[in-house]
């Protein structure tokens, strides 16, 4: 008796090749972006100033509730400045949960600033300028960024509010300082893996963000991975923008691996055994080698680096790990304690960094025209 056969579904071939298709064009892409990354990131504005175009309301980062720069904590102590948190590329919003009550303790007022963090890092700077008059202007200001919040800051300073041998661009609160914690400053290839990130911004929500469809284009459509590569050509543009001297810097970073007590004891001992004296060495030399590449996870140690900064404060931490627990049971982040100690040695100081600005440097919208600057220029 001949075994029939079971009939192949009529949606089965054309399903295939529509998968086929879509691959080859997701690799064809992909080759044609990491030959191209300008020519990439020209068409991803492109699309995203489109969009704001056709729909300006539903891509109106300033309506949807969420991004904008808000107070977050009290008035704070008489006398302290304020701080304002800005965060990094694709984040939920959890990430200062854990700083939020440190800094209520120390008497800081506290403001967050919430941007559209897939677009270019300039327009993001762009966004924080538009937004710095809300903050009030009675004291100064200490900007604290984690990841890509340190380059929207760097970006923000040198070029907008306090920026080398011309008038501030924007009125407002003068910075007495500003602490990078994990930021990139010479690019991570982890930026090539944006699109799980966005995942995790888009699926991980805080309460308080209202649902869109059109809530991932909003925040931009990528671009900030483009920037953020090594050796980009808006990382090379930024590290040559001179920093203003009045205005402190400094650096956190973590690293994930530390070499382990028995470790180091047993290589004490076979040095012991051994005519070569320099093992030890040797081996911190290698150990260390590995950590400083590795940094934090994203962000190496190399990439840390700034020449306007003191060395980087390091502590054992990943990425996200620096300034939130992954358990409730966990000990405060690391993290949270150098940024406290830089605070109060801050805050001790009596004169603002910088004083306010009392002028712009041209009568029309300063915003504006920069922005049709940069689009002449691409």
């Amino acid at each position: 008796m001949a075994s029939r056969t079971k009939p192949r579904s009529r949606w089965q071939r054309p399903l295939l090749l529509a998968f086929l298709c879509v691959f080859t064009a997701v690799l064809i892409w992909t080759w044609w972006a990491e030959e191209h990354p300008r020519e990439e990131r020209q068409l991803r504005v492109l699309v995203h100033d489109r969009l704001h175009d056709w729909f300006p309301q539903a891509m109106s980062p300033d309506d949807d509730g969420w991004h904008g720069l808000e107070p977050r904590i009290g008035e704070g102590s008489a006398g302290r400045p304020r701080i304002v948190l800005v965060h990094g590329l694709d984040e939920p919003g959890s990430i200062w949960h854990d700083l939020f009550p440190v800094l209520d303790a120390a008497g800081f007022e506290v403001w967050e600033f919430r941007y559209p963090n897939d677009q270019g890092i300039d327009r993001s700077a762009q966004y924080l300028a538009e937004h710095w008059p809300d903050l009030p202007a009675d004291r100064p200001a200490i900007l604290i960024g984690h990841s890509m919040g340190g380059l929207v800051i760097r970006e923000f300073i040198s070029r907008w509010r306090h920026p080398v041998g011309t008038t501030s661009r924007v009125a407002g609160a003068p910075i007495r300082g500003a602490i990078l914690v994990g930021t990139p400053n010479h690019g991570s290839e982890w930026a090539r893996l944006r699109i799980w990130l966005e995942l995790r911004d888009q699926w991980i929500e805080e309460g308080d963000r209202r649902f869109s469809l059109f809530a991932a284009l909003r925040d931009g459509t990528g671009e900030a991975k483009i920037d953020l590569r090594p050796g980009s050509e808006y990382l090379t543009a930024l590290n040559a923008k001179a920093w203003p001297e009045a205005v402190p810097i400094r650096l956190i970073g973590g690293i994930l691996l530390e070499s382990p007590p028995w470790m180091s004891d047993s290589v004490t001992a076979i040095a012991k055994e051994l005519p070569a004296a320099d093992l030890k060495d040797m081996f911190a030399s290698w150990w260390s080698d590995i950590g400083e590449g590795l940094g934090d996870g994203v962000v190496s140690l190399t990439s840390l680096d700034l020449p306007e900064a003191p060395p980087p404060i390091l502590v054992p931490a990943s990425h996200r790990g620096l300034l939130m627990r992954f358990q409730p049971n966990e000990p405060q982040p690391p993290a949270i304690a150098p940024i406290l100690g830089i605070l109060e040695e801050w805050s001790d100081r009596r004169e603002a960094s910088v004083q306010p600005a009392t002028e712009v440097i041209r009568q029309e919208d300063p915003l504006e025209t920069d922005r049709l600057d940069d689009e002449e220029e691409q």
